[in-house]
């Protein structure tokens, strides 16, 4: 039961070094090496392990001495000296201590408390048993004893090293980019090993330049202010040759310092050096190192298949978007074609045969059908740059009266048989707009008005003040829109299966391109019924003030 209790009790304490040193680390970002640096002068053995051996001895010494004064029996200076060998096995970091401890127990017993007292003779036979006894004892339990402290050790610095590579995990996870991730995975060796540390990154299967991560606000580890420059053949064979856990050392230029590959199973993502030319990696740091980069190349590979199904469903949508397009337009175009390259040939071909009257009507008939190809193609370029996010947008204050008379030069001969009324809530009323897509807006929604409207029909352009924005509406009196459509009038080749009333099927983007663009500019684009009938496209712009000079 004791021997349980010392070792929950020796096994705690380490935990909590450990996870002080790990706290501390993380805080500060001192680095592991640090503490570790502290453990190889203690298993070099250090001085103080001596003194603190020396001191348990006299200790136990003089606490036997006592006991002999009581008049206690030779046991209880047996038990003694094995308690201290337990002792020293704990606190010191090498087992010479142990067994010191353990052959010095067996003099003192013998020089202090075994008569003759003060020689190392014995008159007793059975004391030479029980020397030997008490040095084999003292040897299993000094050796249980310090292989205990190693398990716990070992167990800590694993728990240690676990904790330290759910942290890198979690820092790879949030990177999001290839270069981000390398970047964490190098900061993190850096911390971990206090070593210079330099990533070969892999573009299309070469191996780009070495970006540098020093240990010390640039300067490499040793404080030598020369500036450390890995090896890119040695660099460039193990990109070619290393295998997943395989270490290569810069042998050729003479440095030592080693590298190993960022890959998994199939593919080699880059190359991490660490500066190794002053001290070697030992075992601990070559496993974390190992699976630091192995955390890093599973991030990088998450990051890849993200990337590539991204990529796939963004051609995808392209496709999809490409064949909605092409099966739209291609009558829609085909049929205005049509009609310019007939009028055209019966133009050229029987000039003579028509009247002045007839020859106008064609004229006519080309003009618009070649207006309406213009404002088709004007959309789908639009649109076009709107989904590769192309548009460059130039705000400026404009006066909304200016913008708005420029967009009914565009659609007057279309509006003609229609009666247009423009109202203005205030005079030189401004706005923040980029007047030739905020033209456009406008054509398109006049053109719709103009297009499902019977002739005869009235639409109203009017603009006022809303707030800090502008409010301007586009209203007709035709027949309006279902309410079933009205949720999809926005959508991208929605046509509502209507054709206009000059025959001709909408291609469904110029609503679309209305509403790309108003939220362009921060404004919002709706759809609502006028009474009694007909329907109104109301959207907003941000406001200017108006401000005079006197």
């Amino acid at each position: 039961m004791k021997g349980r209790k010392t070792g929950i009790k020796l096994r705690r304490g380490w935990e909590k070094n450990v996870r002080a040193m790990y706290e501390r680390e993380m805080e500060t970002q001192a680095p592991y090496w640090m503490e570790k640096q502290e453990g190889e002068a203690r298993l070099k053995g250090s001085a103080e392990d001596f003194l603190l051996s020396l001191g348990i001895w006299l200790a136990v010494t003089a606490l036997s001495w006592f006991f002999y004064l009581l008049g206690l029996s030779d046991a209880t200076f047996v038990a003694m000296y094995l308690l201290g060998v337990v002792a020293v096995s704990i606190k010191t970091a090498h087992r010479v201590y142990s067994l010191a401890a353990s052959v010095a127990g067996v003099i003192s017993v013998n020089f202090f408390f075994i008569e003759p007292r003060f020689t190392l003779f014995t008159y007793d036979r059975e004391d030479l048993v029980t020397f030997l006894v008490m040095l084999t004892v003292a040897l299993i339990t000094g050796s249980l004893a310090a292989r205990l402290k190693d398990h716990v050790r070992d167990s800590a610095l694993a728990a240690f090293r676990a904790r330290i590579l759910f942290e890198t995990g979690q820092l790879l996870m949030k990177a999001g980019t290839k270069k981000r991730i390398v970047k964490a995975a190098a900061e993190q060796a850096v911390k971990m090993l206090n070593r210079d540390v330099a990533v070969f990154l892999a573009e299309d299967g070469q191996l780009g330049k070495a970006e540098l991560f020093a240990a010390e606000s640039g300067r490499p580890a040793d404080g030598n202010s020369a500036v450390w420059c890995p090896d890119p053949e040695t660099a460039a064979r193990t990109f070619l040759w290393g295998r997943a856990g395989d270490f290569f050392q810069d042998l050729g230029s003479g440095t030592g310092d080693t590298y190993a590959a960022i890959r998994n199973q199939s593919t080699v993502y880059g190359v991490m050096a660490v500066r190794t030319r002053e001290r070697t990696l030992d075992a601990f740091e070559s496993s974390i190192l190992l699976s630091l980069l192995g955390e890093c190349a599973l991030a990088l590979e998450n990051e890849k298949n993200a990337r590539e199904k991204e990529e796939a469903a963004v051609a995808a949508e392209n496709e999809r978007l490409r064949s909605n397009l092409l099966r739209s337009i291609s009558h829609d175009l085909r049929t205005p074609l049509t009609s310019i390259s007939g009028n055209a040939s019966n133009l050229l071909g029987n000039s003579g045969k028509f009247d002045e009257k007839t020859k106008l009507r064609l004229y006519a008939d080309i003009y618009e059908d070649s207006v309406w190809l213009i404002k088709t193609v004007e959309n789908l370029l639009a649109v076009t740059r709107i989904e590769q996010g192309k548009v460059d947008i130039h705000m400026n204050a404009e006066l909304v009266e200016e913008v708005a008379e420029e967009a009914l030069r565009h659609v007057s001969r279309q509006a003609g048989e229609h009666t247009v009324h423009v109202e203005y809530g205030e005079d030189f009323l401004l706005a923040r707009m980029d007047a030739r897509l905020i033209v456009q807006v406008l054509v398109n929604l006049l053109d719709n008005a103009i297009k499902y409207t019977p002739k005869g029909s009235h639409i109203r352009i009017r603009a006022e003040r809303a707030g800090s924005q502008v409010r301007i509406c586009v209203a007709d009196d035709g027949p309006g829109i279902p309410d079933e459509e009205k949720g999809h009038v926005f959508d991208m080749f929605y046509t509502g299966g209507d054709q206009g009333g000059d025959g001709r099927r909408s291609t469904g983007l110029g609503l679309y391109l209305c509403r790309a663009i108003i939220e362009a500019h921060g404004g919002e684009i709706t759809l609502s019924d006028n009474a009694p009938h007909g329907a109104v496209f109301t959207f907003t712009l941000p406001r200017e003030e108006v401000v005079l000079h006197e």
